[in-house]
């Protein structure tokens, strides 16, 4: 039942994810400051004047500022209980769904799925559960609600039984597991997830692969999609935004030092991620290390700029792979630096800025994911860059999909094929170089943020 205290409905487009566009920091005195977000999902819904976004308090500051009444207009945020929030969101989503999605299970010892596993998932059920109650809540007559990521696998089908006047669609950022990885889970909860899912009147992913992988788990496991339609909308880089920028004064000043730590006349190897065990980063440098132990004509001659930024680091397995991306580093740096190379230059700090100078530097991008739903690095280098870059990607990355044909690829596994690639992006003609690069902005920018929202939107309201 909607609750009897319930605000009157209204909202004719809504999105629910568990990051907001707006965060909160509790400063000393007490008073609050706002920190607006970025990334394509809130560029894309700058498309719709109408709209309500639902999303969770993540943090001490986002709790005050629900407590106190303070928020923006068009964003509900929700405030649930801190510890059920962790159990959900560390628990389950980060560290169960997402293992599963991305293949990360060092399957001799884990999964573990016990009591503890069983108390965590409730707590996730009550997350979803606190999602969809607020979006029946917010939601107008017939609206579209768009439910975004693993964290809220379960909301369609929640939400369905509240209001089924509601036109749902679900989009996963993520990859979908294989059907023999995915019955890893317990065999009702793989059906719970696939049913909240379905739910949807429309569940879409980022390439056909994935789409086709979901698609294989809900026919094993449940004999079909049902009433569920399936797409596919492959997230572009937004080129109007990135462009402009990437030349704006902090940028230049960032180029400008990252040219004297790199020193003149060397190439560039880049690499801008999270400390996200998916990302790969630990054979990524690997394989840099391969190059130069095996490729002497490179030293003194190239730099691999890596920025490595830490990712959920509330997780010990996080703070692990971080500690070993820093050790790897200062290991080739310790081998194979003089007093006047240094081989690896590695930052941790997130600096976005930094990152778009490192873009318009680059030489070879090196994007080898183990698994990723797109990845959009890959996508934002090529339109960025100053001089054309050779793109080092991954057959894993959702990105290579469109990406493929002017990349060079690599099985992200093989150290000594990725060390290979590298030398061959490094060794590209620059003439092919530059006409690689245009072709792949031309394709990573087909789908900009704004059109792959209003597309998604559109093909819900048809159905």
């Amino acid at each position: 039942m909607v609750s009897e205290h319930a605000p009157q409905p209204a909202a004719q487009v809504l999105v629910a994810s568990n990051r907001g566009p707006v965060s909160y920091a509790l400063n000393e005195d007490g008073s609050l400051d706002a920190k607006r977000g970025g990334g394509g999902l809130v560029s894309g819904l700058s498309a719709v004047d109408d709209k309500m976004w639902v999303c969770a308090a993540l943090g001490d500051g986002d709790r005050e500022a629900v407590r106190r009444g303070i928020g923006e207009p068009g964003v509900r945020m929700l405030d649930i209980d801190a510890d059920v929030h962790a159990d959900a969101y560390n628990g389950i989503a980060n560290s169960v769904l997402w293992f599963v999605h991305h293949l990360l299970y060092q399957t001799p010892v884990e999964p573990v799925f016990d009591a503890e596993f069983r108390r965590q998932w409730a707590s996730f059920e009550a997350y979803n559960r606190a999602f969809a109650q607020a979006l029946a809540e917010e939601a107008g007559e017939g609206a579209a609600v768009l439910v975004q990521d693993y964290h809220l696998v379960l909301v369609p089908g929640m939400l369905r039984e509240l209001r089924p006047d509601l036109r749902i669609g679900h989009f996963s950022h993520t990859p979908w597991a294989p059907v023999d990885y995915f019955r890893m889970l317990p065999d009702d909860i793989a059906e719970q997830v696939l049913r909240g899912i379905l739910g949807a009147d429309r569940a879409a992913f980022l390439t056909r692969r994935w789409a086709d992988a979901f698609i294989s788990c809900c026919t094993e496991i449940l004999g079909g999609t049902g009433r569920t339609r399936i797409g596919v909308h492959g997230l572009g880089a937004d080129a109007d935004f990135l462009r402009r920028r990437a030349h704006e004064p902090d940028v230049d000043e960032r180029m400008a030092a990252l040219r004297e730590q790199v020193g003149p006349g060397r190439k560039t190897i880049v690499r801008v991620d999270r400390t996200e065990l998916s990302k790969n980063i630990v054979r990524g440098m690997l394989a840099y290390r391969a190059l130069l132990d095996e490729r002497p004509e490179w030293h003194g001659r190239v730099v691999h700029v890596a920025f490595a930024y830490p990712s959920r680091q509330d997780l010990a397995v996080y703070r692990e792979y971080t500690a070993e991306v820093q050790r790897v580093a200062d290991e080739i740096n310790a081998k194979h630096g003089t007093a006047d190379w240094t081989p690896v230059v590695l930052h941790v700090k997130d600096d976005f800025a930094r990152s778009l100078a490192a873009y318009r530097l680059a030489d070879v991008a090196l994007v080898n994911p183990i698994r990723d739903g797109m990845n959009l690095v890959a996508k934002e280098v090529p339109v960025v860059s100053d001089h054309g870059c050779a793109l080092v990607l991954s057959r894993e990355a959702g990105a290579y999909e469109e990406l493929a044909d002017d990349a060079i690829a690599v099985n992200p596994y093989d150290v000594s094929a990725t060390a290979d690639a590298l030398h061959e992006a490094l060794t590209m003609a620059d003439g092919e170089r530059a006409e690689r690069t245009e072709r792949l902005a031309e394709a990573a920018t087909a789908l900009p943020p704004q059109q792959w929202f209003l597309d998604q939107l559109e093909a819900l309201r048809k159905e």
